[in-house]
């Protein structure tokens, strides 16, 4: 299992669609305040659908907090900023993919306190500034589920 974790989110409509993805791929998500919304948020809920009551969603007062409860993961910062592309590394169950809030991104402390090697980064376009949020957890995600031969996955039907 994998972990996501959103780092101060702020778009609910986003972390809906994250909160629908993590239910259908089995991976926890772990939002860390402040949020820019209620968990009641209606663009939250027409997001994530139904799939609330199926997702494992745990809210935490810092980052400190969520990665204690998590008995200190593997941390991978997934930034712009990043210097590793996501496809060159090899992904274990367990590892913890950090993603920063849609305005602006993870915090250079926060950035800074992940060792380099783990700092990644999805390849764009050059001029583009950044991928949407739940796209961007989705592209690492089903890269990192895939890699693991999709654990867990329904069986596919001819």
């Amino acid at each position: 299992m994998f972990e996501i974790i959103l780092y101060e989110p702020e778009i609910p409509p986003n972390t809906g669609n994250v909160m629908r993805l993590t239910a259908n791929l089995g991976a926890r998500l772990h939002l860390i305040e402040p949020l820019g919304f209620s968990l009641d948020d209606r663009q939250l809920r027409r997001a994530g659908l139904d799939y609330r009551e199926w997702a494992d969603v745990r809210t935490h007062a810092s980052l400190a907090a969520c990665l204690a409860t998590l008995e200190q993961p593997r941390l991978l910062a997934v930034s712009t900023r990043g210097r590793v592309p996501y496809v060159d590394l090899e992904f274990q169950p367990g590892d913890a993919f950090l993603f920063g809030p849609e305005t602006r991104g993870l915090p250079e402390s926060v950035l800074e306190s992940v060792s380099e090697e783990h700092r990644l980064q999805i390849p764009m376009r050059p001029g583009n500034r950044s991928l949407n949020l739940s796209n961007a957890v989705a592209v690492v995600l089903y890269e990192a589920w895939r890699r693991q031969g999709f654990a867990g996955a329904a069986e596919i039907r001819a």
